[in-house]
């Protein structure tokens, strides 16, 4: 016992020795105790003060980098405000100009009929006897009179004239403050997005100008904008041109509720003339876009068919040969064929898993790429039997396409959540990652050749710089979860499906929608209060405002982006 109470002894620290001796009730006499408790009260009285200390050193240390965020907060609202106040300054004096010029022309105008009525003849001078020859002298007297009583009647008939003119006038600058206002309350709408994208281009256009040489040769344009502010402006009036979605044309199946109604892929050819929608329903149809617009909903019928041996997953139209389209199917069978012999001309079935995609290169009409469920993308000439290449990527591939400027470059969407871009030329490993999506990336498409947009299961789109290799925006706004929900863009604009039923179309440049259309219901549908249906694919017309949209029932809307 007293060599285990020694151990313990040992390994106590001293104030447990302390402790444990006055404890057992060592001798201590008054004037030790003092002693002691002077050291402890020092030491306590040191340690306070050391904690005081650390703690003033924390707060002095936080109030001084908030001090310094602050400043730096300050500073940059004050370059904000410097940006905008240049800004401003310089489109009131471009808007001074325009008006000066529009004036200019307006007097010029005037002038001219001014002239013309002055120099114009009056029948009295002619002759009515014959010859219709006056002398000089007469005409230049009449000629004066002619003015004289010109400008008298304009003089006196100043007000009539004027106020039809004002009432025209009156008129038309009603509409146009009608959507000068709306336009307004679209930006409001989206304040915030706008003013970051606007600041955003502003502080790189003053980082571009810090070098004078810059500055001058690549900022600056003859009108006094910098080209980020130009930049702005353009997206600036795109961006407030369209606000909602109109339906000018529809087409339903005759079936609504039958199962193998939904509609995979709506794709246009090469001249924006037809369009083609394939699906479950292991049928290409081909539409006339002219007649489906123009024509009643009940004369619409295909004018083209053609049948599949199984279900189909995805369409592209030759970008040369107008006749030719791909497909690609369930059962990983990839097949091309002809629009005007209604039959296929080549089919392809290296695959051994259901082919989600399919797409035509842009610049070299013979080559084909196609993505699978087996975790590989295959490249095809159509001069070929077999893949004249093979990658495999380890997860399956949702989506492949084309670069629009290259038929060496591809993007692949994939179910490990990424983004591959690759060079044809040398694939063993991609030229970039584009990390980002938090699911299976559905769909890619191209914007630009440098430009690409993708979407996903996790409910956003995102765009991506792929000569950068940086993400550029985040787009949320649609709900997406587990369907493929189509995706569409143009140069200027995005669109997508939703398992809302609804068609969502967002600017590049802002990250919330910029309109929105949600597919009517049916009273006699039983799957609709289960909000069961979902835009199954969508499809651009290039540089137009007209979308085509397609949903799980089979219904086809041609819609219009409008003010």
């Amino acid at each position: 016992m007293k060599t285990s109470a020694l151990q313990i002894a040992r390994r106590a620290t001293p104030l447990e020795q302390l402790s444990q001796a006055i404890q057992q009730g060592s001798e201590v006499s008054v004037k030790e105790l003092e002693s002691l408790l002077s050291l402890l009260m020092d030491k306590k009285r040191k340690m306070e003060q050391e904690e005081a200390e650390s703690s003033l050193r924390i707060m002095l240390e936080f109030l001084q980098f908030l001090r310094k965020r602050k400043v730096e907060e300050l500073n940059e609202v004050e370059n904000d405000l410097q940006f905008i106040k240049e800004d401003i300054s310089t489109v009131e004096k471009h808007r001074v100009e325009l008006y000066r010029a529009r004036h200019r022309y307006a007097a010029k105008m005037r002038m001219l009929v001014n002239y013309s009525s002055a120099v114009t003849v009056p029948p009295s001078l002619i002759d009515k006897q014959g010859s219709g020859i006056v002398s000089g002298s007469s005409i230049s007297q009449q000629q004066g009179y002619a003015a004289l009583d010109t400008s008298q009647n304009r003089k006196a008939d100043a007000r009539a004239p004027e106020n039809v003119h004002r009432t025209d006038s009156d008129s038309q600058n009603s509409d146009q403050s009608g959507l000068a206002t709306a336009r307004k309350r679209h930006i409001y709408a989206q304040l915030d997005d706008i003013q970051g994208y606007y600041l955003q281009k502003r502080r790189h256009c003053t980082k571009q100008s810090h070098r004078q040489e810059e500055r001058v040769a690549n900022v600056i344009n003859r009108e006094g904008y910098c080209a980020e502010l130009e930049d702005f402006q353009s997206v600036l009036s795109t961006f407030t041109q369209y606000s909602r979605l109109r339906v000018v044309a529809e087409l339903r199946p005759v079936d609504l509720f039958h199962s193998a109604n939904v509609v995979s892929s709506i794709e246009f050819d090469r001249d924006d003339e037809f369009f083609a929608t394939a699906g479950v329903s292991r049928r290409i149809k081909v539409f006339d876009f002219s007649s489906v617009v123009n024509e009643p909903a009940d004369a619409q019928r295909p004018v083209v068919e053609m049948s599949s041996r199984s279900k189909l997953s995805c369409l592209s139209w030759n970008k040369y040969a107008k006749n030719h389209i791909a497909s690609s199917d369930y059962e990983g069978i990839v097949t091309i064929w002809d629009v005007s012999s209604r039959q296929s001309v080549m089919e392809y079935e290296e695959h051994e898993k259901r082919a989600w995609s399919v797409d035509f290169s842009h610049t070299d009409p013979s080559m084909l790429v196609s993505g699978s469920d087996d975790c590989k993308v295959k490249v095809w000439c159509t001069k070929q039997e077999a893949s004249v290449i093979s990658i495999d990527m380890k997860a399956n591939i949702c989506s492949v396409k084309y670069n629009p400027q290259s038929s060496f470059y591809i993007a692949v969407g994939s179910a490990d959540n990424h983004i591959h871009y690759y060079d044809l030329r040398n694939i063993k490993q991609p030229l970039h990652i584009f990390c980002g999506h938090h699911k299976s990336v559905s769909y890619v498409k191209f914007l630009s050749n440098n430009e690409l947009a993708s979407a996903s299961t996790d409910g956003t789109l995102r765009l991506w710089d792929v000569k950068e290799n940086i993400p550029l925006r985040n787009y949320r706004g649609h709900t997406n979860e587990k369907n493929f929900v189509g995706l569409a863009v143009n140069s200027e604009y995005i669109a997508c499906g939703s398992e809302t039923n609804e068609v969502f179309v967002y600017h590049k440049a802002i990250s919330k929608p910029a309109a929105s259309h949600k597919f009517d219901s049916d009273q006699n549908d039983p799957d609709e209060d289960m909000g069961s249906h979902f835009i199954s694919s969508v499809c651009w017309k290039r540089e137009s405002p007209t979308i085509l949209t397609a949903n799980s029932q089979g219904i086809v809307q041609v819609l219009v982006l409008t003010a």
